[in-house]
């Protein structure tokens, strides 16, 4: 499908991080039906979405054209893990039982199941990369210890680690496959991930999962619906963890906390977000962008000021390059652009 005369109208949220309040245009994708949560952009020029009722979205040319198809035979799913290597190898996970991890290497004109599981209680949430070969999935705890997966070999095969070495999380305790971005690998084989739910906490390992340490951000929590839905962090030292209560997502009370010495303790924003945010994403120096189905902020101070930049509905995910500076936004039926 050729979407340019649709996405040359693209959207231009902001020309500065450092203006007062901005406005964001919503297109919505012809023919195209589907909530986006699943993000990958890989350079200035290459971005991959995924979303519910199968459907996958690909561009190689910063979004003059984008390519939608839903993936033959999994078009019940709801592919809200994405990983996106270059503009032809991409793995996407679904939310749900059975999970499948499916894989391809021909831009997703084809796609191969290279991982299942069928346990009633298998809920992937999020996936992440330190470099081209490894990477880890994880999801919500099946026998009261948090489900991850590891590979090796760029999603090729995946291998479950002994239940002992993985987190043992509280009654109530899960996480949400809101955006994505409950899981952050970093370099140096540091992981962060975030839980919720009646005890919400981060998770944080420095050897590729061997062992952990837990850090306790006070966002809401208490019930199925609360805590810290997405964190990203710009230094060792420097993080953000947005979230909220998706059941009320016009609250805006313990909804974004920020961290300066590397959660050991956390600092509630001055400025809170609008609402329940489900991403935050670091942009540069001192500079991050939260997100929700409520509405879109910015910091330009490390998370203590949040400052509208769009009150448009229904956006999921944001997500910078990770090799350039493009910054998308994504969220139901439609897709968007941050400019700065």
């Amino acid at each position: 499908m050729n979407l340019r005369n649709w996405l040359l109208s693209f959207i231009l949220i902001s020309n500065s991080l450092t203006a007062v309040s901005q406005t964001l245009q919503q297109y919505t994708l012809p023919a195209v039906h589907s909530s986006f949560r699943g993000l990958s952009v890989v350079n200035d020029s290459v971005a991959w979405v995924s979303g519910s009722k199968g459907w996958i979205g690909r561009t190689t040319n910063r979004g003059l054209h984008w390519s939608f198809t839903q993936v033959p035979g999994f078009e019940a799913l709801d592919f809200r893990s994405l990983y996106a290597f270059n503009d032809s190898v991409a793995l996407l996970a679904n939310a749900g039982t059975p999970a499948y991890i499916l894989r391809t290497t021909t831009g997703g004109k084809s796609w191969h199941v290279v991982y299942t599981n069928s346990a009633s209680a298998v809920f992937i949430d999020g996936v992440d990369f330190w470099n081209d070969n490894d990477g880890v999935m994880y999801g919500d705890p099946i026998e009261g210890r948090l489900f991850l997966l590891f590979t090796k070999d760029g999603g090729k095969t995946w291998n479950e680690p002994a239940p002992e070495t993985r987190p043992k999380l509280m009654e109530g305790e899960a996480s949400f496959a809101a955006s994505g971005t409950g899981i952050r690998c970093y370099p140096k084989k540091r992981i962060v991930i975030t839980t919720g739910g009646k005890t919400s906490r981060l998770f944080l390992s420095d050897n590729q999962g061997k062992s952990w340490r837990v850090s306790n951000p006070p966002v809401q929590q208490g019930n199925e619906s609360s805590g810290a839905f997405s964190v990203s962090f710009q230094n060792p030292k420097s993080g953000i963890v947005v979230g909220g209560n998706f059941a009320i997502d016009t609250l805006k009370i313990k909804n974004a906390f920020y961290t300066t010495n590397a959660g050991k303790t956390w600092k509630q924003a001055k400025v809170a977000p609008r609402g329940y945010r489900e991403c935050v994403e670091f942009i540069a120096a001192g500079k991050w962008i939260a997100t929700g189905p409520t509405g879109t902020e910015y910091s330009a101070d490390g998370g203590n000021h949040w400052m509208p930049l769009s009150d448009d509905k229904g956006f999921h995910v944001v997500r910078k390059a990770r090799t350039g500076n493009w910054v998308v936004i994504a969220g139901n039926n439609v897709l968007g652009v941050v400019s700065f």
